[in-house]
């Protein structure tokens, strides 16, 4: 199986079987305590709701019959690219680092996006840090959003294509940062945005989509976040009251992550 979503009919009798996509997720960081002990890394975090999205498909699919995963952390070992022939597609998860910085791992990255991009094959998936990195990458401008932190579920306005693309009318996800991507890459379409962070989606058919929010995120996972960042004194007791008052909301990480299984099949 593939991460076609369409319910047409499998491939005739005696048809090679259609290879999974080789995902490769490149770990930015790692969970707060709980969630790593519980997931096992990004890796894990992201493993699971892609294994949700492509349960949903029409008709559903076991996560190993559309994608094979490896992690690779590339924070603590620049030697853990894998090599781009050997992938089909990347996922940059997100991180309390800075995109905008310019330490070597930050620049090696950026320059890894680029090249995968650059290939027209290899499809590049971009989560709130990672979403950072495409944006810069691509050359748009990133910086500290004016407007401060968002965190916790919040609504994204989508454009057409943003709303064909996740077939949504408006998104609902979890946020947390305070850095943002201040203008669209020429080369992008916007998927969506609101007040807050007005570049929260964009896409380059067949070579990269990124979203500002964290569709991998749970209750739990914010949570922790904001109880950790509260107590570490990093959110005021505001920002944390807020956030966790809208963290228990529904949201579409499951739409977003079947979107993102449709792009790395089909671009």
């Amino acid at each position: 199986m593939t991460a076609d979503d369409s319910s047409g009919p499998g491939p005739a009798s005696g048809s090679p079987a259609i290879q999974p996509l080789r995902l490769a997720i490149l770990e930015a960081d790692t969970p707060q305590p709980i969630a790593d002990e519980k997931y096992g890394g990004y890796r894990g975090v992201f493993a699971a709701l892609l294994a949700t999205a492509a349960e949903a498909m029409d008709p559903p699919r076991q996560l190993a019959d559309v994608a094979t995963i490896t992690a690779h952390n590339i924070v603590d070992d620049v030697h853990s690219y894998p090599p781009l022939d050997e992938v089909d597609a990347i996922l940059i998860t997100g991180s309390r680092h800075t995109a905008y910085e310019d330490d070597p791992w930050i620049l090696k990255l950026v320059e890894y996006a680029r090249q995968a991009i650059e290939t027209g094959r290899v499809r590049v998936v971009g989560v709130c840090f990672g979403h950072q990195i495409v944006g810069r990458a691509m050359g748009a401008r990133l910086g500290r959003n004016e407007k401060g932190w968002e965190v916790a579920v919040t609504e994204v306005d989508l454009t057409d294509k943003g709303k064909a693309v996740f077939q949504l009318e408006k998104v609902r996800i979890h946020q947390m940062h305070r850095d943002a991507v201040l203008e669209f890459p020429k080369d992008s379409i916007p998927l969506g945005g609101n007040e807050s962070c007005p570049v929260q989606a964009m896409y380059s058919p067949g070579r990269y989509i990124t979203v500002q929010g964290h569709p991998e995120f749970t209750g739990e996972i914010t949570s922790e976040i904001l109880t950790n960042r509260h107590d570490a004194g990093v959110f005021t007791d505001d920002i944390y009251r807020d956030g966790m008052e809208r963290g228990p909301i529904q949201h579409d990480g499951v739409a977003i992550a079947k979107a993102f299984l449709n792009f790395m099949k089909h671009g």
